[in-house]
C-alpha cells in the first residue's frame, strides 16, 4: 500500500479530482487541484488544513452540490461503480445522498428544515431510510438517534431557529448517522461544540467506522483528528500535499511536509508557533510550490517548479533527515 491509497477494497476512490470556478471576466479559481486518495471500509481518513484551502469544496464536489459555475475533472468512484463526478442529480438524490453517503454538513442550520421540529425531521428520515413504521416505533427510534449524537431529548420538539450552534450541529449529526451509510462525510462536525462534546461526537463517528463503514472527516481540529483518524491528508492551497498514517504523523517521525509540520507546531500543547505569512489566493497561485513563500526550506526550485505528488507527498525537500533513513530501512527490510 502507498501512503495515499487504502489497503484492499475501497468505499471511495478519488483520482485527480480538480474543481475550477469560472468567475466574471473569465478568471478561474483553482479551488481543488489533482486530489488523489481513497477510503477503505472500517477506515477514517481526516482531511485537514487551514480555512479556505479547498476542503469543503472537495466535499461538495463528491455530493454534486457545487454551484453552476463550477467545473470538475477526474473521477470519484463510490463502491467501485458510481462516479460521483459524472452521476446525474436524479442518481445522487435518489440513491447516493443519505443512503450511500451520509453528510454532516459544515453549516447545519442551513441544512435543517426551518419549519419542522428536530423530532419531525428525525422521524421522516427514519421512515425513509430504515423502513421503521408505527408511531411508537418511530418515536422511540428518533429518540435513540438523537441520543447517539448527544442531542438532548427535551429539545427534540424545538425548531432549528431555537437551537444553539452546537445543538444544530448535533441534530445534523444525528440525521447523518441514520441509515448507517457505507460512507460518512463529516464536514467540520465539531464546530460549536465544547471539548467534552467534541470527544463524544468523534467517538460516535469512530464507532460508525469500527463497524466496518468508512469515514471522511474534514476538519481543522487536529486534537479530534488525532483521536479518530487512521490516516491524515493535509491540504494546502487547493492541493493535497501529504497523506500519512496517523500514528507516525502525530508521533514519530512526524509529518514530512513543512506545512504539515507547521500545523502541528502551532498547537498550544506543542510549540505554539504560528506559520508565518498567509496562504496564496486560489485565483493567483504561483508556478512553483504554493507554500514556498512561507517555508524556511524553500529554494529556487521550489519557486519555479511545482512538486509532484508521489509516495503520499508533494514536496521537493520533505524526504530528508530521519524520514529518509526510515524509508531506506523499510526498503532494505
Amino acid at each position: 500500500m502507498t501512503a495515499d491509497r487504502a489497503a484492499g477494497p475501497t468505499v471511495l476512490d478519488v483520482q485527480d479530482l480538480s474543481v475550477r470556478f469560472r468567475m466574471r471576466g473569465g478568471r478561474d479559481i483553482a479551488a481543488v487541484t489533482d486530489a488523489r486518495f481513497s477510503v477503505a471500509p472500517g477506515e477514517c481518513l481526516a482531511l485537514v488544513g487551514e480555512s479556505g484551502c479547498g476542503k469543503s469544496v472537495l466535499a461538495s464536489a463528491l455530493l454534486g452540490l457545487l454551484p453552476a459555475n463550477a467545473r470538475t475533472t477526474g473521477s470519484a468512484l463510490l463502491g467501485g461503480e458510481t462516479d460521483l463526478l459524472t452521476a446525474g442529480e436524479r442518481t445522487l438524490a435518489r440513491t447516493v445522498r443519505g443512503r450511500r453517503i451520509g453528510l454532516v454538513p459544515q453549516s447545519p442550520a442551513a441544512h435543517l428544515t426551518p419549519v419542522r421540529t428536530v423530532r419531525a425531521q428525525l422521524e421522516e428520515t427514519l421512515r425513509e431510510l430504515t423502513g421503521v413504521r408505527g408511531a411508537a416505533a418511530v418515536r422511540e427510534a428518533a429518540e435513540k438517534a438523537a441520543a447517539r449524537a448527544s442531542f438532548p431529548a427535551d429539545h427534540l420538539d424545538r425548531y432549528p431557529h431555537e437551537l444553539s450552534g452546537g445543538l444544530a450541529q448535533r441534530a445534523a449529526t444525528a440525521l447523518a448517522l441514520i441509515g448507517d451509510a457505507p460512507l460518512l462525510l463529516a464536514d467540520e462536525p465539531t464546530t460549536g461544540l465544547d471539548r467534552d462534546l467534541v470527544e463524544r461526537t468523534v467517538d460516535e463517528l469512530r464507532r460508525h467506522t469500527d463497524e466496518g463503514r468508512a469515514l471522511l472527516i474534514i476538519t481543522h481540529d487536529l486534537a479530534a483528528t488525532e483521536r479518530i483518524a487512521d490516516r491524515v491528508a493535509v491540504m494546502y492551497a487547493g492541493r493535497i500535499v501529504e497523506i500519512s498514517d496517523a500514528g507516525p504523523f502525530f508521533g514519530a517521525p512526524g509529518p514530512r511536509h513543512p506545512y504539515a509540520k507547521g500545523l502541528l507546531d502551532a498547537l498550544p500543547e506543542r510549540d505554539f508557533a504560528p506559520i508565518p505569512g498567509m496562504p496564496p489566493e486560489l485565483g493567483a497561485l504561483p508556478d512553483g510550490c504554493a507554500f514556498a513563500v512561507r517555508c524556511a526550506r524553500a529554494d529556487a526550485r521550489c519557486t519555479a517548479e511545482r512538486p509532484a505528488f508521489t509516495g503520499g507527498l508533494a514536496c521537493h525537500h520533505g524526504l530528508t533527515g530521519r524520514t529518509h533513513s526510515l524509508v531506506k530501512e523499510a526498503a532494505d527490510a
